[in-house]
């Protein structure tokens, strides 16, 4: 390979290894909230307004961050100063909210606020009343959501649709603030829909899912080369490379799915803490496993037996959602593809890249080596903030 092309790609490498760096930064479970309508509204004359019902969850420490919850300072939201902020806390949701039933708005009121726990801590419960003008059965929905738009780029809403035809998905979010419903006709009961929001939230959850990225690129950084009596060689041909990251793109993928669909449906439940904590302590054993060797030839494997973890941390964006099974399927199915599809980009980014610098000392020093190490000691701060329950960086 010409000297101009090795320069090139050593800038690219070097501009991905900056770029993950600095999103690492930002590597916490992504903010989520839960928005639940009932639109089989109420009224059924020509001249009767039409109600609809719904509940939105929102996490309290999303609103701490936005409006300040905790108003001692202590670290603890007690239901005092939760009480105390309830009108705060309307105001603030249901100026985010906007839903318009066949093109003019419907009124928004929030009844009296509860707490409840989801996977990954306390949320707040907002009963919800939708009281939208119209005469007569209502034919369309359209949901303008920009909760925490403003300061969360990361943030989703995950919306729960009841109909007359069924149950419909959708993420709401910067990336589709403004989105339509059907309310009848074949396109209200439809999946597709779904499953394509789904694909994408997928490609998105694992693309700032920086924890599991790192874990991946932990394990792909020696995939261009082999271990000799403990000692790292570049390897010969493209072909061995691409086969040993077949191998552990392979076992990630097959293990992930495993339990993130035994998760989403209901069947295997762990504390969301130790799975965290778990993920973080797999991406410093990957890391570490560069610069001393313990595994060798062996990585698929660990990359199978970490991959049962990470697909319990997969399945937390889905498993609160409480969707029927029929739909579940489908966007299990959907969110699964998604993330395959976000990882064989990584992939595609990362090999022709590192193949190319193999056997440069940037790559035996600064990436395996230097860029391994740093991965483990962020990693290491993740896992003291999960398994203690700390804020130890300000990210």
């Amino acid at each position: 390979m010409s000297c101009r092309w090795i320069r090139l790609a050593r800038w690219l490498l070097a501009g991905l290894l900056l770029a993950m760096a600095a999103a690492s930064a930002w590597a916490h479970k992504p903010s989520d909230s839960y928005l639940t309508i009932n639109a089989q509204a109420t009224g059924t004359t020509a001249t009767e307004a039409q109600l609809i019902s719904g509940q939105w969850d929102i996490a309290l420490r999303d609103l701490d961050f936005a409006i300040g919850l905790d108003a001692d300072g202590d670290g603890a939201i007690t239901w005092g100063e939760l009480r105390a902020r309830h009108a705060d806390i309307a105001a603030f949701a249901t100026a985010r909210l906007v839903v318009r039933a066949d093109g003019q708005p419907c009124q928004l009121q929030v009844g009296a606020q509860q707490v409840d726990s989801h996977t990954d801590g306390a949320y707040t419960v907002l009963p919800l009343q939708l009281a939208c003008a119209q005469a007569g059965p209502l034919s369309a929905l359209e949901l303008e959501y920009r909760l925490f738009a403003d300061i969360d780029p990361q943030h989703r809403g995950l919306l729960n649709l009841r109909t007359a035809q069924g149950t419909r998905t959708a993420v709401l979010g910067p990336q589709a603030s403004v989105q339509q419903f059907l309310l009848s006709g074949a396109e209200a009961g439809s999946g597709w829909r779904a499953f394509v929001d789904y694909v994408r939230e997928g490609v998105w959850h694992i693309w700032i899912g920086f924890d599991h990225i790192l874990f991946l690129l932990a394990l792909l950084f020696p995939a261009v080369g082999f271990f000799v009596d403990r000692r790292w060689r570049p390897a010969d041909r493209l072909g061995q490379a691409a086969w040993e990251v077949l191998r552990v793109v392979t076992a990630f993928t097959v293990a992930h799915s495993i339990t993130l669909s035994l998760a989403t449906l209901g069947w295997v439940s762990l504390p969301s803490r130790l799975v965290e904590s778990a993920i973080a302590a797999s991406v410093v054993l990957a890391a570490l496993n560069n610069v001393w060797p313990l595994f060798h030839g062996r990585r698929w494997w660990v990359a199978f037996v970490f991959g049962l973890i990470h697909g319990f941390g997969f399945a937390s964006v889905l498993a609160d959602l409480g969707l029927p099974q029929g739909v579940l399927a489908l966007a299990l199915l959907g969110f699964n593809i998604g993330v395959e599809l976000g990882q064989l980009a990584i992939v595609a980014a990362f090999l022709p890249l590192a193949f190319a610098l193999r056997s440069t000392q940037l790559y035996r020093k600064g990436v395996l080596v230097l860029g391994s190490l740093l991965i483990a000691l962020l990693a290491s701060v993740w896992l003291a903030e999960r398994v203690l329950d700390l804020s130890l960086m300000p990210f």
